[in-house]
């Protein structure tokens, strides 16, 4: 794939995925005022760290424009970046804010907010290339943190990898080498707010995560 012709954004007006269109569609009529598009990534272009999420949530970054912003699962994502010295500023869920993050950004394996959050396959295969093209444009890329499975998947597929090769687990991280490009993924449940709501994922869970993380990216890995 020729990463240097794919941008590494989704245009505004995207219909890659029928489904997904008609349903920004659908939710613009209700809701004219919100962001109602694909969601760009968000954060440093000289990041170490990428951190991949699922998919846009319907009040959340549907409606900010800003990956993992106004919902409960922003809330963790980003009270975590900050401890662990990710970010500075203040978070807000509406994006009304000051919030930067250094070393570190933000993107979803589909731009687009899927029904029920629920993406088809063929709509992650449909938006890899955006995936694909937003890792060749980060430089320094060594570290990514995949948020569930879907991401975790979408990683590998992106690099070329088999998943059975490298299985997806709450705190798991594989070494992984595509091209000539060498990082290591880590893994995390997804901080979905049923995920923290039922204790499948807790914040001493999710900071072990970013203590792993934090320690690869400061022995200069």
């Amino acid at each position: 794939m020729d990463t240097a012709a794919i941008p590494p954004e989704a245009p505004r007006d995207c219909t890659l995925c029928p489904r997904l269109a008609a349903y920004r569609q659908a939710i613009a009529r209700d809701q004219p005022g919100w962001h109602n598009a694909p969601v760009d990534s968000f954060g440093d272009p000289q990041a170490r760290l990428l951190v991949v999420g699922m998919a846009p949530g319907r009040g959340g970054a549907n409606r900010t424009g800003r990956p993992f912003t106004g919902d409960g699962a922003g809330g963790y994502l980003y009270d975590a970046l900050a401890k662990h010295g990710f970010s500075s500023g203040r978070y807000d869920r509406n994006g009304d804010d000051d919030l930067r993050l250094h070393d570190c950004m933000i993107t979803n394996a589909v731009r687009c907010v899927p029904p029920q959050n629920k993406p088809l396959g063929e709509e992650t295969r449909a938006c890899r290339p955006f995936l694909v093209s937003r890792m060749a444009h980060l430089p320094r890329l060594t570290a990514l943190l995949a948020l569930g499975r879907i991401a975790h998947d979408n990683v590998l597929s992106t690099l070329g990898l088999r998943r059975a090769a490298h299985p997806f687990g709450h705190g798991a991280c594989h070494d992984l080498e595509s091209q000539g490009r060498r990082v290591r993924l880590f893994d995390s449940y997804h901080c979905s707010r049923y995920n923290t709501n039922t204790r499948r994922l807790t914040k001493p869970m999710f900071d072990a995560v970013f203590v792993a993380i934090r320690a690869y990216l400061d022995s200069g890995c």
